[in-house]
């Protein structure tokens, strides 16, 4: 069966049906794409800046390394440092004296690490809105192929199989294609889920330690400059 003969017989509403599943999954195959070569790009680049901060001599030299990179690991390394720097150097004012360094840098590190975990969300709920809803989208359309056969039947006043088989065939190709629409979103979701659950445990992790490194040094009086 040959399924532009839906798009050629089809009326407005199952048209629209089709469109809509196909444009679903265009999308589906774009995010798994997409996240998934962010996600295997976050880790490696992850594991570089990792290496780049425990391996330098100091915190100025961790600092220079890690400036033009855009790991998550990156991105929070810079935020202790900065939230460091900012409150040695009001120590002695309002701002240094209104929380200890442990609740200033805990603070700073925390906003840094929410905002890269809300990052890593980027496409999941769409990923989980198409397979939560294609299969009920590609079923509207088969009971609406369906339907107007029957209508097709009544108004003609016999039944004919040969007259029938068609459409309804048709008709039932937007429960096919809503299923392939919603397998493979549902598979990327929990797929990319996982991963950013690992993620998310290995950012809490290093942000940890982050936290214990950065923490240790404010107490050398040489501090971070």
């Amino acid at each position: 069966m040959n399924i532009l003969t839906v798009f050629q017989q089809g009326d407005a509403v199952l048209i629209t049906v089709f469109m809509l599943l196909i444009l679903m999954s265009v999308l589906t195959w774009y995010l798994i794409i997409v996240r998934g070569a962010q996600t295997w790009r976050l880790r490696r680049a992850n594991r570089e800046a990792e290496s780049l901060l425990w391996d330098a001599p100091n915190w100025q030299q961790a600092e220079a390394s890690l400036r033009h990179s855009q790991a998550q690991f990156a991105n929070l390394a810079r935020a202790g440092i900065d939230s460091l720097k900012q409150y040695q150097s009001q120590a002695g004012r309002a701002l240094g004296q209104a929380c200890g360094v442990d609740e200033f840098l805990t603070r700073a590190i925390r906003k840094a690490l929410a905002q890269e975990m809300a990052r890593q969300e980027s496409g999941l709920t769409m990923l989980a809105s198409i397979g939560s809803t294609a299969p009920f989208i590609g079923l509207f359309g088969t009971v609406w192929g369906i339907y107007h056969a029957l209508v097709n039947i009544g108004q003609a006043g016999q039944m004919s199989i040969g007259a029938v088989a068609g459409p309804i065939g048709e008709a039932l190709v937007a429960t096919a294609a809503g299923l392939a629409a919603a397998i493979p979103a549902v598979l990327a979701y929990n797929t990319l889920t996982r991963a950013q659950r690992v993620m998310s445990q290995e950012l809490d992790y290093f942000a940890h330690d982050l936290h214990a490194q950065l923490l240790t040094q404010s107490g050398d009086s040489h501090g971070v400059r």
